[in-house]
């Protein structure tokens, strides 16, 4: 599975909508997410990739291409 439809599944898990609402380049804020829901999502991202993503790159953490770039370039 390719890390944005991934990253696409786990947002819909979290904020309980379906992944046909999610458009490839979504705000995730917009989409209804809270601080609460960033905080579990980033967690389940860490999980899920096996990676760390620092606290610098958190912040970045809005859209579903930065998300997927943050991952990315954790990973290497």
């Amino acid at each position: 599975m390719k890390t944005i439809e991934k990253v696409k599944q786990l947002v819909a898990e979290q904020l309980c909508i379906s992944t046909d609402d999610i458009a490839d380049n979504a705000d995730i804020m917009e989409l209804g997410a809270d601080s609460i829901d960033v905080v579990e999502m980033l967690t389940t991202f860490e999980d899920e990739f096996g990676i760390t993503i620092p606290d610098s790159k958190v912040e970045e953490l809005r859209t579903i291409p930065a998300i997927v770039k943050v991952i990315d370039e954790s990973r290497k």
